[in-house]
Order: C-alpha cells, then sequence, then structure tokens
C-alpha cells in the first residue's frame, strides 16, 4: 500500500515548510528510518525519516517551494506498485505519523488567487487575515521579495495602506524563515507575555567541583549547562507551577519535564529539548547536548529535536555576560538566563572573601507564575547548586 509523503507540523501554529531538498530522487529506493528530505520550519531546518520501505515516486514538490502543512509531496510504493488517484481537492489526504511520534495534522491547500500564487505569506499574517477578514489577494507585501506580513494585514485592517516594500540597500540584511520567525515570535511573546524578573547571585564553587569530578562523555568534558538541565529538572519537579504552559483558557501543569536549551546557529537561535530531564542522568544529557548541538550547527535537527519544551535554559556565560533577561517562549511559563562564573568579592561570616559567584535571572509569566513561586524556584535551585551532587543521586 503506497504511504503518502506530508509536510509535517511540529505546532499548531504552523502552517506551511519550506522543502530545502531532497535527499532521494524519484525511483529511488528507501528504507524506512532512512532521511528523506530536509524541510525548513518555523523553527529550524529538519531532517524527514521515511515512514516505509519502498521506491520514491509521485513527487510533487522541489526544493524551495512553500507547502501547506499536511500536503501531499510525494508516495512511497512497493515496487512495481501504481500510484493511487489523485486526492481531490476537497477530500482529506491521508494521515500519516509525523518525525516528532504523532499524527501530524491535515489541513488542506489554501486556494490563492493566480496572480498571489507565488506571494510569501508569514503564518501570522495569515492568521490575522482569517481573524480581521482582510483579503490577503488585495495586499501589496513589505517583507523580503513581497512577502506579505503581519503589519500588512493590521495596516489593512485599519484601513490605512499597507507599508510600502522597502528598496533594496546593500546595509540590509534579509533574514531567513529562522532569523524572520525569531523576531515575529520574540516580538509577539514581549507584547502579549507579561513578563516579570527574578534575579538571583549563587556561589558557583560547588558547581565548578561538580564538573571537576565528572566523568568526560565521549572524549568531551561535562560543562556547565549539562549540570545545569540536570540540576533545573529536578528542581522543577517541586516546582509545577514554573513547568506549566499557558493555554489562553488556563494552565496546563505539563507531566514531562523537557528542558530546551537556547543554541546560536547563523540564521537565529534555535531551542534543542532535553526529554525527561528531571530524571535522565548527567552523563546521558551531555550525550544528547553534544548531538543536538552538531545536528543544530548543521542544520539538520529533527522535528523530535525541537518539540514538547516545557522550560527553557539561555546560558550566555561563555560570551563573558555577567547578566541578561531572556525573553519567554511561549506557551513555556518561564527562561532561565545564566550569565558568566566571575569571582566577585562577597561578605561571608563577617568577612570580605573572592568567591567565584554567577547570576541567575528567571522570566516568568505572571498569568502562571507569581512573585512568591517565582522566588521559592529560585531559592530551591540555589541550594541545588550549593550542592549538586546530593541532587544528582
Amino acid at each position: 500500500m503506497a504511504v503518502s509523503v506530508v509536510m509535517p507540523a511540529l505546532e499548531m501554529a504552523q502552517e506551511t515548510g519550506k522543502l530545502v531538498a531532497w535527499r532521494k530522487k524519484e525511483g529511488d529506493t528507501v528504507s524506512k528510518g532512512e532521511v528523506l528530505l530536509e524541510i525548513e520550519t518555523d523553527k529550524a531546518v529538519m531532517e524527514v525519516e521515511a515512514l516505509a520501505d519502498g521506491v520514491l515516486a509521485g513527487v510533487k514538490a522541489q526544493a524551495g517551494a512553500i507547502i501547506p502543512v499536511g500536503q501531499t509531496i510525494a508516495w512511497i510504493v512497493r515496487p512495481g506498485e501504481d500510484l493511487p488517484p489523485e486526492v481531490a481537492s476537497s477530500g482529506t489526504p491521508p494521515q500519516t505519523t509525523s518525525q516528532a511520534g504523532r499524527s501530524a495534522p491535515i489541513v488542506s491547500a489554501p486556494v490563492e488567487q493566480p496572480a498571489r500564487e507565488h506571494t510569501r505569506i508569514s503564518p501570522k499574517a495569515r492568521r490575522l487575515a482569517q481573524e480581521k477578514g482582510v483579503d490577503l489577494a488585495r495586499l501589496r507585501g513589505s517583507g523580503p521579495d513581497g512577502e506579505i506580513l503581519a503589519s500588512d494585514v493590521l495596516a489593512a485592517a485599519e484601513g490605512s495602506s499597507p507599508a510600502q516594500p522597502v528598496p533594496e540597500n546593500r546595509d540590509v540584511v534579509t533574514l531567513g524563515s529562522i532569523g524572520r520567525l525569531m523576531a515575529e515570535r520574540t516580538t509577539e511573546s514581549w507584547t502579549t507575555v507579561p513578563h516579570f524578573f527574578v534575579v538571583r547571585e549563587v556561589n558557583a564553587s560547588a558547581l565548578i567541583g561538580a564538573r571537576g569530578r565528572a566523568e568526560p562523555v565521549g572524549g568531551n568534558k561535562i560543562t556547565h549547562t549539562d549540570l545545569l538541565v540536570a540540576l533545573v529538572g529536578r528542581v522543577l519537579v517541586k516546582h509545577p507551577r514554573v513547568n506549566a504552559s499557558w493555554t489562553g483558557a488556563g494552565i496546563r501543569l505539563n507531566q514531562e519535564v523537557n528542558i530546551a536549551i537556547a543554541m546560536a546557529v547563523d540564521d537565529g537561535v534555535v531551542a534543542a529539548v532535553i526529554r525527561n530531564a528531571h530524571q535522565t542522568k548527567l552523563d546521558e544529557i551531555a550525550h544528547q547536548r553534544i548531538e543536538l548541538t552538531e545536528r543544530a550547527r548543521a542544520g539538520r535537527l529533527r522535528p523530535a529535536d525541537i518539540a514538547g519544551a516545557t522550560f527553557t535554559i539561555s546560558n550566555l556565560g561563555m560570551y563573558h555576560v555577567d547578566s541578561f533577561s531572556a525573553i519567554i517562549s511561549p506557551p513555556q511559563a518561564a527562561i532561565l538566563a545564566v550569565g558568566s562564573i566571575t569571582d566577585r568579592v562577597v561578605a561571608m561570616e563577617g568577612k570580605s572573601v573572592v568567591r567565584p559567584m554567577m547570576t541567575l535571572t528567571l522570566s516568568c509569566d505572571h498569568r502562571v507564575v507569581d512573585g512568591a513561586r517565582a522566588a521559592m524556584f529560585m531559592n530551591d535551585l540555589a541550594e541545588a547548586l550549593r550542592e549538586p551532587e546530593e541532587w544528582l543521586k
């Protein structure tokens, strides 16, 4: 039986994905689990694996195409098997399983006016146009290559003319889809999520000692980030509201503790996920972090690598940043910003001493986490950093 290859979805808000490259060509034999193609979504460039053994056939999209989520772009058939009849435009394509291990939502391809067939439209612009009743076919986009942005839709809804395209300028840096979506989402988060911040300075002596005593993983040293992921995961178990999510209708208490690590890539920042960090051993966290970092830098993250985070850690200590405040990634309720470890003069038992200190800043969504809950979480995290090996037993 033929198996359809569709544009997968990682989250409810995703409407399209960009086909970056086929790893196989039509007529090639493929095996289940073998990388079939690369796609670019709102978050990263990822590899999509074949869901069955067979032959790749009926390829309907080429590299560079922007494809609606759920749309069939090829088939995997048995040798000698004919392609299934074309799915009617009003019908529903067969349902398949996404790389993330769950069913990919099936979405009919939106009907566009012929003149707009190749115009790029950001996912947020599509949502706003539907909500506000704006005809996208009448808009002229102000983004790169005429892309219609959310600001164009809002301007049209308010009765004003959309912003005119910015003239080409060698000083203007054109962002890729990851960079554009990062800019859009951080703006949306900052303007819609009620952020507040709790700052705590902690003595990192025990953290440094624990790192020094830890066994290397695959020739690589355990990092402070590895230790923080393990400790934060265990502390979050005691503070379910900090590990919760805002759904719009209320607060969802997540059963898993999945910690995303913010990673810098050429086109912005991606957040790769360590699953069940509260019960994963330190060496396994380090092993996963090394693999995720390599895939992120190579642009080869998989859908499962970036899905399902309940909390995020952003560590800029390696860049000698003393402290900073991070922007929350909805629907998560909090993100921990980690500064560098530096020697500072502190008071201990009435005397001035020098200790390696680290500044932690917790950004919280006040709809989910209040000040007292945030403070208690930071107190327990500081305690875990004073005795890291006790918490990691």
